[in-house]
């Protein structure tokens, strides 16, 4: 505890993210010692003297995005930029690189500052816990990405990226009603998984990708685009990395005037790309393609505070069971080896949650 607006939070799920592998691969600035995880689920164990809506014994879910509620940006519903928590930076986030110094919560413990804000209260028990540590990023990320995008009930929507959180800005599009969903991916098992949900799968080693979706879209493209991606994108062939490919297929593939959402991420310093300029986060993109087309996109990390109460509800009506995507539970202390295998993408790990405490997965 730290400040009077602190809780401790006991950690019962914390979720390992694709992202998270972008720091173990060394693909970031990050440095040994860091404490991962922020996709964080967990109890209420102590209680700071300034905090006046939570109780010890909440089951709360905290957003990845730290967050203080007050600054200009909060106030706007921009969460995910708090021009409070972390210096310098607009964002703060537990367990990233630059993100400010808030440890992460693959741990047993979790201090959440400015708490009356960040905590998401939920109903008290087990029920729905792997639903509900999504909404810590994943599932609002996902929702972002057709928010970015502003998908529209009856419109067509090409996914880029079939990990979770394509899973989940698929599984968003069909809920915010769109007409045709596409999923595009090479991974078998995450293409059979976007067609469980409803969405169309697209294996781009088969041939181009906006050529298909275009055959199966009279020629025009779909209204909406979303990169899942970011900038570990592979190239066609999937042998080697194409940060920008993906940002240059959406163009292709969204009609003219249609509108592009990234949640993908991608950043301005990356020591392990292909070529000079991506190094420094400048990608060759299509620019004049896009501006040919009218397209318009929107970027950037999600305000998860905008969506995760509103998600949790559909959660609780049962409109809505995003763990779909969650391949593995396991005790914390099997996290190294679900890096290992998740980085690899072996033995259908997809999306492993964590459970500190717990001898036995859940």
């Amino acid at each position: 505890m730290q400040h009077p607006n602190d809780v401790l939070v006991r950690v019962t799920s914390t979720a390992i993210c694709g992202s998270d592998l972008h720091m173990y691969e060394g693909r970031t600035a990050a440095e040994p010692g860091i404490v991962f995880g922020h996709e964080n689920l967990g109890i209420v164990e102590e209680i700071g003297s300034g905090v006046t809506s939570l109780a010890k014994g909440d089951r709360v879910v905290m957003p990845f995005n730290v967050a203080c509620g007050f600054c200009k940006n909060c106030l706007a519903g921009e969460t995910g930029f708090c021009l409070t928590v972390n210096p310098g930076f607009a964002g703060g986030a537990y367990g990233y690189v630059a993100m400010g110094p808030y440890e992460g919560g693959q741990a047993e413990l979790l201090r959440v500052p400015f708490a009356d804000f960040n905590c998401l209260k939920l109903p008290p028990g087990e029920q729905f816990e792997t639903d509900f540590v999504l909404l810590a990023d994943i599932f609002p990320t996902g929702y972002h990405g057709c928010e970015l995008a502003q998908v529209s009930p009856g419109e067509s929507v090409a996914v880029y990226g079939a990990g979770p959180v394509g899973l989940m800005a698929a599984y968003s599009a069909l809920l915010r009603g769109a007409s045709k969903v596409f999923c595009v991916d090479r991974v078998p098992e995450r293409l059979a998984k976007a067609k469980e949900i409803g969405a169309i799968p697209i294996d781009f080693t088969k041939g181009d990708a906006a050529e298909q979706i275009k055959e199966q879209t009279h020629g025009e493209g779909t209204d909406k685009g979303v990169d899942a991606v970011g900038y570990q994108a592979q190239a066609h062939d999937a042998s080697h990395e194409e940060p920008a490919v993906v940002l240059n297929a959406l163009v292709e593939t969204v009609r003219p005037t249609g509108r592009l959402g990234v949640p993908g991420l991608y950043v301005p310093s990356d020591p392990g790309a292909p070529d000079e300029h991506a190094k420094h986060g400048q990608l060759l993109v299509s620019i004049g393609k896009m501006f040919e087309k009218g397209q318009k996109m929107g970027t950037g990390q999600c305000n998860v505070k905008r969506y995760n109460r509103q998600l949790r509800d559909l959660i609780i009506a049962g409109r809505a069971k995003p763990s779909f995507v969650v391949s593995h539970e396991l005790p914390l202390d099997q996290a190294p080896l679900a890096y290992e295998k998740f980085d690899k993408r072996v033995e259908g790990y997809t999306k492993v949650v964590l459970h500190p405490g717990h001898a036995l997965a859940a």
